[in-house]
């Protein structure tokens, strides 16, 4: 369409009730399932829903997948994967139907493991909230339905009529995603920590939506402290994406200062963080001057939580992480650490932004909580913070508290700060040892993304989640969890279990970034031979590769963009 003028006008743009605000960034993509997991009752060619087909519903019948009810007989069912954990929805592309009026109800349930699928709602603590997983579509003949988004790996769909039949051409998963490319990269010469950087990749990726949430089941909301393993995956993966300021900035703005961010303080602290590790990635000063007003009241409240002899008193909701929930001295070590970190960091900012008094104030009450160094009841999360902030002796709090048990004791929240902390104190190899042990567990047990949490002594007798569980086995994913997360609610795709991507990037490749255009290199292969991959700047891909010559030495290759400092 064209005005007189010549301009072009785009369809929403003629016409007005077309215009809405927003538009989706996502892409769509069209996805075959990989295997049958099983079939019952009378379920006929179930092999053709393998093969790619064309997107159209057509009039002529070509080969088909029959499900068929007959009295007295096991419903029809056929449970279908698609290899791979993704965010999107199913499309069922239906050729013929039989039932009343020549239509057919169905049941489609979807499953981030083959139990979920295999589960009705309800029980097993499985749920239709944040996204429905489990509903009765009612379909016809020539039809394409879609059923609502949702994340999972598996889908069961069941014909209900007791003398129905329905005759699919496909069963399509739709991927809803953002197209990014991949700028970050990682590869060593041990093939688990590959596979473990991809997944973490990956997990980060997969809930890179409309907004940056942490679950694509189930935590389908923007979770500000859960966000910051996954923007610093976000960092290493891909670069710059306006998915994590549109994130910050919707909670900023439903949360006044004197309020606390998705209603638990500590999650105010992570927000400031962020804007730390984002400002320094960027040096976006523009973006940083919107923040100002609430930075600066921001900080002032934090540095009013430190009391007289620098022990913080953090008010309620105070959250650590998952496995500290019920321990009260470890979650006061936590955010004592926490804390000084967010005080330490955000004065550096205030300062930029010419908040010498404020950044002053924080500083002086960062100052204040060396006095105070609580015990952290043996949580490695509360260690790490305690280790990263300052606060207590790196080598000491890997020997007495993250060494022992190896990945026993690891969260999926705080699994990059535990890690970082061993790097902090030299212990390169254990972390390596630890991420195989806890990550690769979760890949061992047929994860394609990694989980809300685990427990390595979940693995024991459990059978692994891409597979009906074997009598005698437990159920990984449905007799296990805790808090929002029991049985099957728990979601196995959550972006804050990503760290493992920034560390090895950080840490094995040893790209830090120091400031806006400067970046530390100093590889660790900590026992591996080799080590090579590129890290996303502002200016283009940093590229590192690091191996051992004939001597046993390291030797370093650097290929940085022009305009960026490197520091070796």
């Amino acid at each position: 369409m064209a005005e007189r003028d010549g301009t072009y006008m785009k369809v929403n743009e003629k016409f007005k009730a077309l215009n809405g605000k927003e538009t989706d960034p996502r892409t769509r993509r069209y996805l075959a399932p990989r295997r049958v997991v099983l079939t019952e009752g009378d379920v006929r060619d179930p092999e053709t829903l393998l093969r790619e087909r064309s997107n159209q519903i057509t009039l002529v019948t070509g080969e088909n997948c029959t499900l068929r009810n007959q009295p007295g007989k096991p419903h029809a069912k056929i449970l279908l994967d698609f290899g791979i954990e993704f965010a999107g929805s199913v499309r069922l592309m239906i050729w013929g139907t039989q039932g009343p009026n020549n239509r057919a109800d169905i049941n489609v349930r979807f499953g981030e493991s083959v139990m979920e699928a295999l589960t009705p709602i309800r029980e097993k603590n499985t749920t239709n909230d944040h996204a429905i997983r489990d509903r009765v579509m009612n379909v016809g003949m020539l039809s394409a339905c879609e059923t609502n988004e949702s994340g999972f790996r598996f889908v069961c769909i069941e014909l209900l009529e007791e003398e129905g039949m329905v005759q699919f051409k496909a069963v399509q998963g739709v991927f809803h995603y953002l197209d990014l490319d991949y700028v970050g990269s990682f590869s060593c010469s041990d093939e688990k920590l590959n596979r473990i950087w991809d997944t973490a990749a990956y997990t980060a990726h997969l809930n890179m939506q409309e907004f940056l949430w942490d679950g694509i089941k189930r935590d389908r909301l923007v979770w500000i402290g859960d966000m910051h393993t996954e923007v610093n995956t976000i960092l290493t993966a891909f670069g710059y994406n306006d998915i994590v300021p549109r994130s910050l900035d919707v909670v900023r703005d439903e949360t006044p200062v004197g309020n606390w961010m998705n209603g638990i303080s500590s999650y105010s602290i992570w927000w400031l963080l962020i804007h730390c590790d984002w400002y320094r990635a960027f040096g976006d000063r523009d973006y940083l001057e919107q923040q100002h007003t609430y930075l600066r009241e921001l900080m002032t409240v934090l540095a009013g939580c430190v009391d007289a002899d620098g022990a913080e008193h953090m008010p309620e909701r105070r959250f650590l992480d998952w496995p500290n929930d019920a321990d009260p001295a470890a979650i006061h070590a936590g955010l004592q650490g926490m804390l000084r970190l967010a005080l330490t960091k955000g004065a550096e900012l205030l300062r930029v932004l010419g908040e010498d008094e404020t950044a002053a104030l924080c500083e002086a009450a960062a100052a204040r909580m060396l006095q105070h160094v609580p015990d952290c009841h043996g949580s490695k999360q509360a260690a790490a913070l305690l280790s990263l902030s300052g606060l207590a002796d790196p080598k000491a709090i890997n020997a007495d508290v993250l060494t022992p048990g190896g990945g026993h004791g690891y969260s999926t929240f705080f699994g990059y700060y535990i890690l970082a902390a061993k790097a902090l104190a030299g212990d390169y190899a254990g972390a390596l040892a630890d991420m195989k042990q806890y990550w690769g567990g979760m890949l061992d047990m047929g994860a394609t993304t990694f989980w809300e949490d685990f427990n390595l002594d979940w693995m024991n007798n459990a059978g692994r989640i891409d597979e009906v569980v074997p009598e005698g086995k437990i159920d990984i994913h449905g007799d296990y969890g805790a808090y929002c997360y029991i049985r099957f609610r728990h979601s196995l795709c959550h972006g804050w279990a990503s760290g493992p991507c920034p560390y090895l990037s950080n840490y094995v490749l040893g790209i830090r970034n120091l400031a806006p255009g400067k970046y530390e290199v100093k590889p660790e292969l900590a026992g591996l031979e080799w080590a090579k991959g590129t890290y996303p700047t502002p200016k283009g891909a940093l590229s590192v590769w690091a191996f051992r010559n004939e001597k046993g030495e390291t030797v370093v290759e650097i290929d940085a963009p022009a305009g960026i400092e490197i520091v070796r």
